[in-house]
């Protein structure tokens, strides 16, 4: 009993301590990519947000589903994005046109047989267009690009967290 109850606190403890690592190193990595390009600013403080959303949502029980998950947030969030940089090279945000390009963005993953990009690309979207609302003097180009470069940080800090410090078959997520 006391053995297991010591296992538990033991698991706990790492799969704290991996969501305390991907949390600040998305978010430093993030933070210092958008200072890096775009000379930083609080107000582009929404894209570390964005990179550690990413990397806490990515973090599995174990390497290989952490791996299928990032790739699942990785496409969908390349379809976000690429629809999302369309829309904004023609029109300015608009909720209401955000709501349908949402739905588009589903529509279009589950067209291609492929629904578990549908909430990446979803949500990627909404970030994607909603940032352009706040920071208007961004090119949708470089608005789409950014808050891509931020999935592959927050997906690639969650796979190498819980490849150095696997939950050590302790499952619950």
């Amino acid at each position: 009993m006391k053995n297991t109850f010591i296992n538990k606190i033991s698991g706990s403890a790492r799969i704290a301590l991996c969501y305390v690592l991907v949390s600040l190193l998305a978010y430093f990595g993030a933070h210092y990519l958008t200072g890096t390009i775009i000379h930083i600013s609080t107000k582009f403080a929404i894209g570390a947000l964005w990179a550690v959303i990413v990397g806490v949502v990515v973090i599995q029980a174990t390497w290989i589903s952490t791996v299928e998950k990032a790739r699942f947030q990785i496409l969908g969030g390349f379809i976000g994005a690429i629809l999302s940089l369309i829309y904004l090279e023609i029109l300015p945000f608009n909720p209401v046109w955000m709501g349908l390009l949402i739905g588009l963005a589903v529509f279009l993953c589950y067209t291609l047989n492929r629904p578990d990009y549908a909430v990446p690309a979803a949500l990627t979207v909404a970030v994607i267009l909603i940032f352009s609302y706040l920071n208007p003097e961004l090119s949708p180009l470089m608005n789409a690009s950014l808050r891509f470069s931020e999935i592959i940080i927050g997906c690639a800090i969650a796979i190498l967290i819980v490849r150095l410090l696997p939950y050590a078959g302790y499952k619950t997520v």
